[in-house]
């Protein structure tokens, strides 16, 4: 693979990168830089984390070194499933069975837990490094990381830990590339200025997309901290989970928000953009022909012409959304049926 396939690996499908010139120079001097995304273990994934498992794949394709990191004491510390440090590892559990069943298992990446770091008192010195080097005020602002507002983070002063420790992680892994949703932007940022500040090698940051909730409304810009309508583990019917049956696919698609011809905010228009394209380069719509018959959009810009001329109807939107998201989350239904013990309803229950 030629460094512009890989390049383009690394790239594609993302709507930050932090820079695509620290993309390329990383490339063309290593050729397995180390790559990481951080995952709080807290419940079960969404179809939102087929965004991330495509990334993921991504990255390993272009011949990174990918770590998928279980935050567990991070989990811990934002008080996840009751701040549970057993269950916050039996979820763990399942996002990695999660992950393997969507093509990300272990001959491809590498799964490490932050335990392991921080059973190390050098992670704890590099933690005050990173924390001496970031005023209060800072670390307020980037409580969002944690899907928390600046005034949450008063509450409890173990959660002021939480932003250092993250940035911490970065180097004590250490990666080269750092991989987030957009929520994770201000944690990477931070990592990247302590890292010219101690004269540390700085990251190079790729974020993808977050997913709008099912349900729509509210707002969300992650940059200014603001996360609210996001697809969200911790309610149920604003996503769907991973594994899903059909019937549970095709129920909360039927009651999505999808505005006919509207695309920002749309939580359906975005499942096409986010999710089917990225993993299937098409979209197909098994149209009746009594409205016109199948259509089949071979690239994201022919689909959104057609949406936003008000071509393509919800309804018709909705079925073909169905059918492509039954084909994404087939694997892991067979996966998870082989494999009972690992599914999300032993740590929920």
């Amino acid at each position: 693979m030629d460094l512009e396939q890989r390049v383009d690996l690394v790239v594609r499908h993302t709507v930050e990168v932090l820079t695509p010139e620290e993309v390329r120079s990383l490339l063309e001097r290593n050729d397995r830089p180390r790559a990481y995304i951080g995952f709080e273990p807290s419940g079960a994934l969404t179809v939102a984390h087929l965004i991330t498992a495509r990334k993921i794949i991504d990255l390993a394709d272009a011949g990174l070194d990918v770590t998928v990191f279980l935050a567990d004491w991070h989990a811990w510390i934002n008080d996840k499933l009751g701040g549970d440090l057993e269950r916050i590892r039996a979820s763990g559990r399942y996002m990695q069975a999660a992950f393997t069943s969507l093509g990300a298992d272990s001959t491809r990446v590498r799964y490490r837990w932050a335990s392991e770091l921080t059973a190390s008192p050098d992670y704890w010195a590099r933690v005050v490094r990173v924390a001496r080097a970031t005023s209060l005020a800072r670390t307020r602002r980037a409580m969002s990381i944690m899907g928390r507002s600046e005034e949450e983070s008063s509450l409890d002063t173990s959660k002021l830990l939480y932003p250092s420790m993250q940035a911490a992680d970065i180097f004590e892994l250490p990666v080269d590339l750092a991989y987030g949703g957009m929520d994770q932007r201000r944690a990477h940022v931070l990592a990247r200025e302590i890292a010219h500040q101690y004269h540390w090698p700085v990251p190079v940051a790729i974020h993808t997309p977050l997913l709008s909730s099912l349900k729509g409304a509210g707002r969300m810009d992650p940059t200014e901290g603001g996360v609210e309508r996001k697809m969200s583990k911790s309610d149920p019917t604003s996503g769907i989970p991973i594994p899903a049956a059909r019937a549970i696919v095709a129920e909360r698609i039927a009651g999505a928000f999808c505005p006919a011809k509207e695309v920002d905010g749309n939580s359906v228009v975005e499942i096409v953009r986010y999710i089917v394209f990225p993993w299937e380069g098409r979209l197909d719509v098994a149209r009746p022909v009594k409205f016109g018959g199948p259509l089949a959009f071979d690239t994201l810009d022919a689909f959104l012409e057609a949406w936003k001329s008000g071509a393509l109807h919800p309804q018709d939107l909705k079925a073909a959304v169905v059918e492509a998201l039954d084909r994404r989350m087939e694997p892991a239904r067979q996966y998870f049926a082989a494999h009972p013990q690992e599914a999300p309803e032993s740590f929920l229950t």
